[in-house]
């Protein structure tokens, strides 16, 4: 494998997993941010996200000089050693603008900025998950004969993303110039991955493609959840039969509060939008994100029908808050939505995650955010588990129902064993579980 020199714009969670797991693979990276703080703490060797391994590889990196950090895209790219960049990969926010469409701004504003500072023959990959047709778009503007635009998304889950990059299902790239996709897919040589080389459009297509299909999936079964309930089925049984098949499989079974995160949301509304824009409908995805938000207002009437039938002035603890485990990303929580909801209702809340030890202004304003499980349960109508953290299943439940107003659980996501809180003198109310 030849070492390549690479610049990374944007380091947060992608562009920055992005550029440690490339330098460890031996090339040069130099990752670049606007933020000039955030900029400085990685030079120190702090990284701001919570996610196992990576700040070992931004030291590892850094010490061995194949990674480094500056401020600024033309500074990542008009290196001081006078040595040309080969790729540039653009790893810069893509949220969900007005109508559920992506907003591009950011990809376009560094576009504009980098279009004159790159070296002929210089490949630009465009990281963010972004519509079909961005390639193409970003190479107009970018209005250079001698340089190529790869699309290349990523398929990194927070809380495992750097095990993801380096041992990834598959790397797909794109691009309408065969010579510069294949230069993309050396780069993960060193990975041994299945490698679909096909046109931008297409990788840009798998993304959406592949997020709204996992969206669907848990829709889906937290649809199955809510008519086992009403059946008196067993969701669990239900998708241990089913995840055998090997057309469907054990993963995304799940029921739970809801998808959210920086992802699937963001995702699923852009490719109806996309769907729009050329004159059609998805109305799986369209159902998909309503059983969604339909989910949380479920979660919401178990939690009522637990402390009695009014949620106004009651005390509801919360054990998560985080959009999964693993993290602390609050991004769309569906542990945040259900506590909106319930604040609505009168709900006092307390909650306690192990992602996010303090409250966040402007972020977890509902809640007030306590630094131990104790505390989220004291004095508590309910206790809800919210968030999958395994260490929640090894809590001293005795202790902690000995300190709620009324010992009763609601598990969202059927984490907890219910005979150990029967055991302690707890109510256990699951989701689609007898």
């Amino acid at each position: 494998m030849f070492a390549r020199r690479i610049a990374v714009i944007g380091s947060g969670y992608v562009g920055l997993t992005t550029g440690a797991c490339l330098a460890s693979l031996g090339h040069r990276v130099v990752c670049a941010d606007i933020d000039a703080a955030k900029i400085a703490r990685l030079r120190r060797g702090e990284v701001d996200i919570l996610e196992p391994g990576l700040p070992e590889l931004v030291v590892e990196n850094q010490v061995a000089g194949r990674l480094e950090f500056v401020v600024g895209a033309r500074e990542a790219i008009s290196r001081p050693d006078g040595q040309p960049v080969e790729v540039v990969f653009l790893c810069v926010p893509t949220p969900m603008g007005e109508g559920g469409a992506a907003d591009l701004r950011a990809v376009q504003a560094v576009a504009a900025e980098i279009r004159h500072l790159l070296p002929s023959g210089c490949v630009v990959v465009n990281k963010s998950t972004v519509p079909v047709g961005t390639a193409d778009a970003t190479l107009r503007l970018l209005n250079r004969r001698d340089v190529a635009v790869v699309s290349n998304p990523e398929f990194l889950r927070e809380g495992t993303a750097v095990h993801d990059f380096l041992h990834p299902d598959r790397i797909v790239v794109g691009c309408d110039a065969q010579d510069a996709a294949e230069r993309v897919a050396a780069l993960y040589s060193k990975l041994g991955a299945p490698t679909v080389l096909t046109d931008a459009a297409s990788a840009e297509m798998v993304k959406y493609a592949a997020n709204c299909f996992l969206a669907m999936k848990l829709s889906y079964v937290n649809a199955l959840a809510e008519l086992c309930d009403l059946l008196g089925a067993d969701v669990g049984d239900v998708t241990e039969g089913m995840g055998y098949d090997k057309r469907i499989g054990q993963s995304f079974l799940k029921p739970g509060p809801g998808w959210g995160g920086s992802c699937l949301p963001k995702d699923t509304n852009a490719l109806v939008q996309v769907a729009a824009a050329a004159g059609r409908e998805l109305p799986l995805v369209s159902a998909s994100i309503a059983t969604n938000e339909r989910q949380r207002a479920l979660m919401v009437d178990k939690i009522r029908d637990a402390v009695g039938g009014d949620l106004a002035g009651r005390r509801i603890g919360l054990l998560g808050l985080t959009f999964k485990a693993g993290t602390d990303d609050l991004r769309d929580s569906p542990a945040l939505g259900v506590a909106a909801l319930l604040v609505a209702e009168g709900a006092e809340l307390s909650g306690y995650d192990p992602g996010c030890p303090a409250a966040v202004p402007g972020v977890t304003d509902d809640v007030r955010v306590v630094d131990e499980p104790m505390l989220a349960a004291k004095d508590a109508a309910a206790l809800v588990v919210l968030t999958e953290w395994p260490e929640f299943r090894s809590l001293d439940w005795s202790a902690i129902g000995g300190v709620m107003d009324n010992r009763t659980v609601v598990d969202t996501r059927n984490l907890l064993d219910p005979d150990i809180l029967r055991r302690a003198g707890i109510s256990w109310v699951g989701v689609g579980r007898r």
